[in-house]
């Protein structure tokens, strides 16, 4: 109870904090929590430990897992029987790594480094400022038959540990054969799997750690490489290391008890990189060219949607207006088929409007919200090295925004003709945030079965239920309480009191047909950006291209905007006036491509042998695939609204 009291008032802590560096103007060059670090000569560098993490295999480029586990993780009776494991009632320690003298420390993290499982606590580690260091002995562990069984299974998954160190992290030297670069790549590996195919547990560091002299007796951290081994260490009578034990490789035994002394050296070496260009060793763009040419791939779709609009609103609607609005109609044109005769229906209120509303809303305050988060990112506000920022202040920002999905909401219930405002209030911040929330709480229990350092504590989901009932409910009814004194929006022409028969309709214009047309235009603009985030949140690696991501985005609004006006002014022109559901199922179906194309990542990238992992990511991509669905499918649908409005507002009906 305490632990998960502690957790509660550090999340809540943490988004106010959140929310007033959102606010707030800076006073300073450097952003908070990102301000440079200045040590002098053996001064104390702390070393921090944060998750294991799964990371592909060099062999294969698979990931074999998407389970992260605790470094300081102590499993209460976790026993493996071969693949398959499950809890008994003794205690069992499970990676037995190296702790401090005083127990770990977990340190202060924010709500978004939380959600994304990170689990940060201190080290035994001492590493001095230019003090250089050779085979230390840090501690010596006893590893079981059990525990051996469990680390061997976590090497040949190719986990990797993850340091950090003056907020970097610790990371491999990778070179990249298309750009001819090095760079970094983060964390390194947990062990490695030899030729004769037995796995061995890197128990040695070599830790090099780059510094750059600001001025006379200052140092910055710029840089950190990790180098493990796996060595059979031996230690004298007095615990002093007699033989480091280089050529000697350490297996775990799975019948008997293993020995495992764990040793590290360090080694600071001078580098001219400066402290704010630090990150760009860890920040490498893997074949630059792939970005462009999506950009100009999509930008040659915008063009031509673009341009397909801008002819029928200027030529086609220009001589239909034209001849619609002749005084002396005659009778060919009386008998012409077209937009205009669902003139009486177009504005009937659809099936189902209060749900249609509902997602209006949240569509609206998912659309402000992601592009706030995108600029701040484009601008720098959300630094690499402010771990979660960027889950944090998409959190801040849609509960900040919850004013806009109220008004959105009602202002759109009330054009539809709904009598039902009560629930309309209440179910706007409660229905699509309910939907992910509880999605997400139910993946959170695969997690918290797999003891893995993924599981949203208890107290951050009390956290989470707190900030979106004392603040995000509040501005949502306060939302909807301006919408529904706004007089409702007029429809520019009579509504008949018969609905008008549908004809039959084409194949492309059917429900299916229309919506993987048009669906998949939309994704066109974002999937090149879409592969390289799903790298990043499946192998822990770091996302920065924004300014990608902004002209993606924009293109991606633009896209659904102009396919689902054509969409819409077709099935118009085929009499059918049920188009308010349509726009919004039509630009929504980007969404269906979004999750096939998680499909396809599933198949050729992923190797996860467990059930829980498969259901992890299978559950996760339906989840982003319905957010994606409410946002686009709300683009959709305003753009179409103000189309239709803007058509028939132009025409004279007797």
């Amino acid at each position: 109870m305490l632990r998960n009291s502690l957790s509660l008032r550090a999340a809540i802590v943490t988004a106010l904090l959140s929310l007033l560096w959102t606010v707030a103007p800076a006073n300073a060059f450097y952003l908070p929590g990102v301000a440079p670090t200045d040590y002098e000569e053996n001064d104390p560098v702390p070393l921090l430990v944060n998750r294991l993490t799964p990371s592909m295999d060099p062999d294969d480029q698979h990931l074999r897992s998407v389970i992260s586990y605790d470094l300081a993780l102590d499993l209460a009776g976790l026993a493996l029987r071969g693949h398959d494991w499950k809890f008994v009632d003794n205690y069992h320690p499970a990676f037995h790594f190296c702790r401090p003298q005083n127990g770990p420390e977990k340190q202060a993290e924010s709500l978004g480094s939380i959600l994304f499982g990170d689990r940060i606590f201190n080290s035994p580690f001492d590493l001095r400022m230019l003090k250089n260091e050779s085979c230390k002995t840090l501690c010596t562990q006893t590893y079981d038959p059990r525990a051996a069984k469990f680390v061997n299974r976590r090497i040949r998954q190719d986990y990797a540990l993850n340091w950090l160190i003056d907020g970097l992290p610790a990371a491999r030297v990778k070179y990249d054969e298309v750009t001819d670069t090095k760079f970094y790549s983060v964390g390194f590996e947990l062990g490695t799997i030899e030729a004769d195919k037995e796995p061995y547990l890197s128990n040695h560091y070599d830790i090099i750690i780059e510094y750059h002299e600001t001025r006379a007796g200052k140092y910055r951290v710029v840089g950190v490489v990790v180098l493990p081994s796996s060595r059979r260490t031996i230690l004298d009578n007095s615990g002093v290391v007699a033989n480091c034990g280089v050529n000697d490789k350490l297996a775990l035994n799975r019948d008997t008890n293993t020995q495992v002394t764990f040793t590290y050296s360090v080694a600071w070496t001078p580098s001219a990189t400066a402290w704010a260009t630090r990150w760009d060793k860890y920040l490498h763009v893997f074949d630059p060219k792939i970005h462009w040419f999506s950009l100009i791939n999509s930008s040659i779709i915008v063009i031509f949607l673009t341009g397909m609009v801008a002819m029928i609103l200027v030529r086609t609607l220009h001589k239909d207006i034209a001849r619609y609005n002749q005084l002396d109609l005659n009778e060919d044109v009386q008998e012409d088929a077209g937009w205009k005769l669902v003139h009486g229906d177009v504005f009937r209120a659809p099936k189902n409007s209060l749900i249609l509303s509902l997602f209006l809303g949240s569509g609206a305050q998912l659309f402000v919200m992601t592009g706030f988060t995108i600029v701040f990112a484009l601008l720098g506000f959300l630094s690499p090295s402010s771990r979660g920022s960027l889950a944090t202040v998409m959190i801040v920002l849609y509960t900040l925004f919850g004013f806009i999905g109220g008004y959105v909401s009602a202002r759109a219930y009330k054009a539809f003709g709904g009598d039902k405002w009560r629930l309309n209030v209440i179910a706007t911040p409660l229905l699509v945030p309910g939907i992910v929330f509880v999605t997400f709480f139910f993946l959170n229990f695969f997690l918290i079965a797999s003891e893995s350092s993924g599981a949203v504590p208890l107290g951050t989901m009390v956290a989470l239920i707190a900030i979106w009932f004392v603040i995000s409910v509040p501005l949502s009814a306060a939302g909807s309480y301006f919408g529904f004194k706004m007089p409702a929006i007029d429809a520019p022409v009579r509504t008949n009191q018969i609905p008008r028969q549908i004809p039959e309709q084409p194949m492309y214009l059917r429900w299916i047909p229309s919506m993987l047309l048009a669906g998949i235009l939309p994704f066109g603009a974002i999937f090149v950006e879409l592969y390289f985030i799903m790298n990043s949140i499946w192998f822990h690696k770091v996302y920065y291209m924004f300014g990608f991501l902004f002209l993606c985005y924009v293109i991606m609004v633009i896209t659904c905007a102009t396919v689902t006006t054509l969409m819409v002014y077709f099935i118009l022109c085929s009499e059918n006036y049920h188009w308010q559901w349509r726009s919004f199922f039509t630009a929504g179906a980007c969404s269906i491509f979004v999750f096939l194309h998680a499909i396809l990542f599933w198949v050729s990238k992923l190797a996860l042998g467990g059930f829980v992992s498969n259901v992890l990511y299978l559950g996760y991509s339906l989840l982003i695939s319905f957010v994606v669905f409410v946002l686009t499918g709300s683009i959709g649908f305003m753009t179409s609204y103000f189309f239709v409005r803007r058509i028939y507002g132009s025409i004279k009906i007797d």
